[in-house]
């Protein structure tokens, strides 16, 4: 089976990207692996440090590896912005597939020693550990939003500028970029979120030589992803819609089946849910 270095390589000159989905259940996990498998590509499961306190690390990791090795799929487990070096090494330690160090809300020199120590924490490990670092602050949250998220300011002089992303790749060593390009967390209610800037995201990933990775992109129309990805996007992050979509499916599953005590019974109306947005998704990432 591939690995997740060789299957970003692979979506890269494909010009194609791996999906990565937040969990925090079982059944959306499983959601989310029965719609890899569905439309055939590898996909990347992703824990924030909230979701992985309610979800556990050693948790995780077993639930994870029991679907890839039961069905031979490439399915892939990330530390999903950790934003300390005890958060990273917590998931290298365990057995996670990826971390992301997510500094972005510190000064350039304290993100990058802290990237720093992080890859090389994980090239230390004896595991192929793919380490991801980000630029650019786009807000924290993973929910519904009646405005941009406070700090986050998406006007061009703002956003990650090619030059500081190859300064911050080069210095850190890192294997994935996460730049600001006018992508927020979270979703805007109402309405798509701001268009995202696709001539800074080609510019970037020539400057940083490493693939990128698209945050927020919940609430970001097919077009644009698709557009990122064409200049350079090699992985795309969905947590919002899938919740969103979650949320939706649970209360339709309580009010149609009020009597109903067995959860597995209930819990079918949010999973197929969460299937229907990861296919759509899936399919948007590959064509």
């Amino acid at each position: 089976m591939q690995t997740l270095r060789e299957c970003i390589a692979e979506a890269e000159v494909a010009k194609r990207a791996i999906g990565h989905f937040n969990f925090s259940n079982l059944e959306t996990l499983r959601a989310i692996v029965q719609s890899a498998r569905a439309v055939g590509v590898p996909v990347i499961v992703g824990l924030s440090e909230g979701e992985r306190s309610f979800v556990g690390l050693a948790q995780a990791v077993a639930l994870v590896r029991s679907f890839r090795d039961e069905y031979g799929h490439p399915i892939f487990l990330n530390a999903d912005h950790s934003y300390s070096f005890e958060k990273v090494k917590e998931a290298v330690d365990v057995g996670f597939d990826a971390v992301i160090v997510d500094g972005a809300g510190l000064p350039f020199a304290e993100n990058a020693a802290m990237a720093k120590e992080c890859v090389a924490y994980a090239r230390a490990s004896g595991r192929d550990v793919v380490v991801e670092g980000e630029l650019g602050f786009i807000g924290k949250a993973s929910q519904i939003l009646k405005k941009i998220p406070d700090g986050v300011k998406i006007s061009p002089e703002y956003l990650t500028a090619p030059e500081d992303a190859a300064r911050f790749a080069q210095e850190t060593g890192v294997d994935l970029f996460a730049p600001a390009v006018g992508n927020i967390h979270g979703m805007l209610e109402g309405g798509a979120d701001p268009a995202l800037d696709i001539a800074r995201i080609r510019a970037i990933r020539e400057a940083a030589g490493v693939p990128l990775v698209l945050h927020g992109a919940s609430g970001n129309s097919a077009e644009d992803i698709r557009a990122a990805i064409a200049a350079g996007v090699a992985v795309v992050h969905i947590n919002t819609e899938l919740r969103a979509a979650y949320r939706k499916g649970l209360v339709r599953g309580l009010e149609e089946n009020q009597d109903e005590l067995a959860p597995y019974k209930y819990l079918k109306e949010p999973m197929h849910s969460v299937v229907k947005v990861v296919e759509e998704k899936l399919k948007i990432f590959n064509t």
